[in-house]
């Protein structure tokens, strides 16, 4: 029996966003320019983990994750403690951002440092000045593909 229950449920629930997307991106791309700016706010809040710099990496974050959260150095804690493959990524891999309800899925593949391959899914939200903000993140260890 597998040792990991919640680790299957999770690579299941992240399997049936990332399909569920695939299937309805044909009908509504995200723009090429709204695709790079959701990238743009995923490499910002990389390069801020990258140099552990807590304020600019928190002020990726949407208000009301930054609420939830409280502060950025607490923010920067729970990224290094539970997210360690992307508070330092050896390499990423951008997919394709697909658009639901206002809200934009970015797939991003990351390798950490000892060569595994994890799948990163940030939700991203666009606030009232059209920037983006991120919402949230699910990771899962990718056992099918390396970068």
């Amino acid at each position: 029996m597998y040792r990991h229950p919640h680790r299957i449920l999770m690579l299941i629930a992240l399997a049936l966003a990332a399909t569920g997307f695939q299937l309805r991106a044909a009908a509504d791309p995200l723009p090429d320019p709204e695709a790079q700016k959701v990238r743009e706010v995923i490499v910002a809040q990389l390069s801020a983990l990258a140099l552990d710099d807590a304020d600019r990496a928190f002020e990726t974050a949407t208000p009301e994750v930054r609420a939830a959260i409280g502060s950025s150095n607490r923010f920067l804690a729970m990224v290094r403690g539970a997210y360690p493959m992307v508070y330092r990524p050896a390499s990423v891999n951008f997919h394709q951002p697909e658009q639901e309800d206002g809200g934009v899925l970015q797939l991003v593949e990351i390798q950490d440092d000892d060569d595994k391959s994890w799948l990163a899914l940030f939700a991203l939200e666009r606030q009232p000045d059209a920037s983006w903000r991120i919402s949230g993140c699910v990771v899962a260890e990718n056992h099918w593909q390396k970068i």
